[in-house]
């Protein structure tokens, strides 16, 4: 069962070209279709700029699509106002990249995580400390912590308190958007741990926006790989690391660093650098062609004038003239 349905969405930002206030759209999310299952783990990669923080961003409605839909259990979330809008926000919640910026400097970890808990209901007030204390206590933090402010913490521990937030109602949805991008690596791992011992204790479903694609492998169910707001590849995550189609997601695959001696044999084929030249990528992407045309080794004549459809090829979706 599908419990977010992404049909046709598209989100451009004016821009002013020149002085003179000639105006251009930057197509930061340009017609992407995709869903989440019931107690999936929906993954999004790409490079800096390809619209998977803007896709966050309308997920969760905080800013409103140019078009298309956004379907929460087959209702247009657009339409949600009063009671169902609040019901949705609880059902839906955001773990940020930066666990610092996304904490209020002057609120107690108590009151932090206690306000969701006093906006929705969910507990009697006489219960709220002892259900703050739980809700620490399953991602590995405790009870001392309740008075203290968030500069008194590491960036790992930020973070648990940013997901311990995140669970305080219990959503039905999480989207992680780079939530290990401003961690150490020992503590990525740790964070990882507790995203993916939730997943399966609680069945929650995850939208997990990253750009590193070895811990998109380790965590997720399905890939989803954007470029300059289109999906270009679209499949399951074995399928994605094990035979890799589109130019683009093999170009990700070989920026992935590998240590000789400890080579992964799904990325051991891709680990020789591409060299590839190509001229900057257009980011109003105005051109008729493949948005990844400017930078593709592969491409040939229609490339620069037809943008390829996304469409199904063994078991897979592929946006490319190739297939």
């Amino acid at each position: 069962m599908d419990i977010i349905e992404v049909i046709n969405l598209k989100k451009y930002f004016a821009c002013n070209q020149s002085f003179w206030g000639v105006k251009r759209w930057l197509k930061a999310v340009d017609d992407i279709s995709f869903s989440v299952k019931k107690g999936g783990v929906f993954s999004i990669v790409g490079e800096s700029g390809s619209g998977k923080s803007t896709v966050a961003r309308l997920l969760l409605r905080l800013i409103t699509p140019t078009s298309g839909k956004i379907l929460f259990k087959g209702k247009d979330i657009q339409f949600f106002k009063g009671d169902s809008l609040k019901e949705f926000r609880k059902s839906i919640q955001i773990i940020f990249q930066d666990p610092f910026a996304s904490l209020n400097p002057r609120m107690t970890v108590y009151d932090s995580i206690s306000e969701p808990l006093k906006i929705h209901r969910i507990v009697h007030k006489m219960e709220i400390k002892n259900k703050v204390v739980e809700i620490l206590n399953k991602v590995g933090l405790q009870a001392d912590i309740l008075n203290r402010y968030p500069h008194e913490f590491s960036g790992g521990q930020r973070q648990r308190i940013c997901i311990a937030r995140a669970l305080a109602i219990s959503p039905e949805i999480i989207v992680a958007d780079e939530p290990l991008s401003a961690l150490d690596v020992s503590i990525q791992a740790q964070i990882l741990n507790i995203l993916q011992e939730l997943q399966k204790n609680s069945g929650i479903s995850f939208v997990f926006i990253s750009h590193d694609l070895r811990v998109v492998k380790y965590f997720s169910d399905e890939v989803a790989v954007m470029y300059l707001g289109k999906i270009v590849e679209k499949a399951k995550t074995e399928d994605i690391f094990n035979k890799p189609l589109h130019p683009y997601t093999i170009e990700l695959l070989s920026s992935i660093p590998v240590i000789e001696k400890h080579k992964d044999k799904n990325f051991q084929k891709y680990n020789e650098k591409l060299k590839v030249e190509y001229e900057a990528p257009d980011i109003f992407n105005e051109t008729s062609g493949c948005v990844y045309s400017a930078r593709c080794n592969k491409k040939i004549e229609i490339c620069n004038t037809i943008q390829p459809e996304l469409k199904k090829i063994e078991e897979r979706m592929i946006s490319c003239h190739l297939f």
